[in-house]
């Protein structure tokens, strides 16, 4: 029997959103790190607007940061910052003045990046994966709960920094090949501890798993995911130009490709531009040189800004939640890293080491008037009786994924709803398949409607939006 598909109308109630496309940027993250802020004011640093000295935290959310990010270490020897103690210290003072929290867990007593996931000393002599589990599951669920009593618990929780090798290694080990099955059962420890502690809390902090270099992530979130890691929320990228191959536009691409592939939301939760490639007299050498500049986008304090306010708004663009710089507070002090005496990174840092600290007018991106984009729903019905089936397919220009298909599923009400966000006022192309491979004579939508290539046409509405579908019709106007 010829099954009979009929596209049905539903209004979306969501948020309100101006008709011009723009709201006050509420739902999305515009943050910084600021994991060094308590120890360089320990050390004497000084932040000034117009002379006048002020608390960093306090510049930073009159400037429009909505999010801080912060970092933990497990049992650090060599430093009493990043402890528990200093960030609760730091969350403190971000919740003070209504900030949102990202809390990035290292699992380790050092700093955690693709080249090094030391396991924390407490843990080193845990050779059964069993017990290892255990103990990170209970340090996770600990600190979270402790933090949660004291009216702290972070709104994102990242477990682990930068995890594109195996975390919770030893000191030396390559990390690579990636011993999934260990791997794998470590992160959903963590999850599990995230999700558990946020049970019993009336704020339940949202999972990320962190993944440096946006070229990196499809095939890292692709294993993961076969090896059985999937209860996530947000999908966290680092991207430093001269640690990656992708421009500003290419990395939106990769935010649109991700958000769409693994059904997640999608933030840029590292990023940092020089504004000067001079540095303060110190044995602290600066990281960021002239590799890590773009072309159009001079080591300036306006070239920084720019890059910032471009880099924002393709995240933006292709629907991601948010960006994080780092670590923009990291100014010279007399006090010393591993390395050497100073910071490595203030011509980096958004406080001019020539005028006393003075704040730089690249912090402006954080208030910049963006373009955001609105939620837009495509949802189908399907009038087919025992015959509906569990999922059909999807395929939209603006997936990123090409000519793949993306499944989707049918809810409990029998619709098929594909999810996405968009910017106000772009034409796109989509199409739903009643099965793959895609074709003419599995589209769904047809008729005079679709153009030669058997897509539909939409131009992204204003607000957010449910697309209206009519049996062998046409979506009809939005809204």
């Amino acid at each position: 029997m010829k099954r009979r598909y009929v596209f049905l109308l539903c209004l979306l109630l969501g948020w309100a959103v101006p008709a011009s496309g723009q709201d006050d940027g509420a739902r999305f993250y515009r943050g910084a790190d600021l994991s060094y802020v308590n120890e360089m004011e320990d050390c004497g640093a000084v932040y000034r607007v117009r002379g006048e000295p002020r608390d960093p935290y306090a510049i930073f959310a009159d400037y429009g940061a909505n999010l801080v990010r912060i970092r933990l270490w497990h049992s650090p020897t060599w430093t009493a910052y990043s402890t528990l103690d200093d960030v609760i210290r730091s969350l403190r003072r971000a919740e003070a003045l209504g900030m949102a929290v990202l809390l990035d867990f290292h699992y380790s007593d050092t700093w955690a990046d693709p080249s090094k996931q030391i396991i924390p000393a407490a843990w080193a002599g845990l050779r059964d994966p069993d017990e290892l589990g255990q103990a990170l599951y209970q340090y996770t669920y600990d600190v979270l709960a402790q933090l949660d009593s004291l009216g702290l618990m972070p709104d994102m929780v990242q477990v682990g920094n930068e995890i594109n090798t195996e975390i919770l290694r030893a000191e030396g080990a390559s990390g690579y090949p990636i011993n999934w099955a260990r791997n794998a059962y470590l992160l959903n420890q963590a999850i599990r501890a995230v999700r558990d502690a946020g049970a019993q809390s009336a704020r339940p902090p949202r999972v990320m798993l962190h993944i440096a270099k946006p070229e990196e992530a499809e095939g890292w979130l692709l294993a993961a995911e076969r090896a059985g890691v999937s209860d996530y929320d947000l999908i966290g990228l680092s991207y430093y130009p001269g640690w990656s191959v992708h421009s500003i536009s290419t990395a939106g691409s990769v935010i649109s490709q991700l958000r769409h592939r693994f059904d997640a939301d999608v933030m840029i939760v590292e990023t940092a531009y020089p504004w000067t490639l001079d540095g303060v007299n110190e044995s602290a050498g600066n990281i960021l040189g002239r590799d890590f500049l773009i072309e159009g986008y001079p080591a300036s304090p306006d070239g920084q800004r720019r890059f910032l306010i471009d880099l924002a708004q393709a995240v933006f663009a292709n629907g991601g939640l948010g960006i994080v710089y780092w670590e923009p507070a990291w100014v010279s002090t007399a006090c010393r890293t591993l390395w050497g005496q100073g910071s490595h990174w203030e011509n980096a840092a958004f406080f001019d080491f020539n005028a006393g600290n003075e704040v730089l007018d690249s912090i402006s991106f954080l208030q910049y008037a963006y373009t955001y984009p609105v939620e837009v729903t495509l949802r189908l019905h399907v009038e087919a009786g025992e015959d509906a089936p569990e999922s059909i397919f999807f395929r939209g220009d603006f997936t990123g994924m090409g000519r793949r298909l993306l499944p989707v599923a049918r809810s409990e009400d029998g619709a098929y709803a594909f999810h996405t966000r968009l910017l106000p006022g772009r034409d796109i192309r989509y199409q739903f398949y009643a099965a793959a491979p895609a074709s003419d004579d599995t589209a769904l939508i047809q008729g005079a409607c679709v153009d030669d290539d058997g897509f539909v046409t939409l131009t992204v509405p204003a607000s957010d939006t449910v697309i209206e579908l009519t049996a062998g019709g046409c979506p009809l106007p939005a809204g």
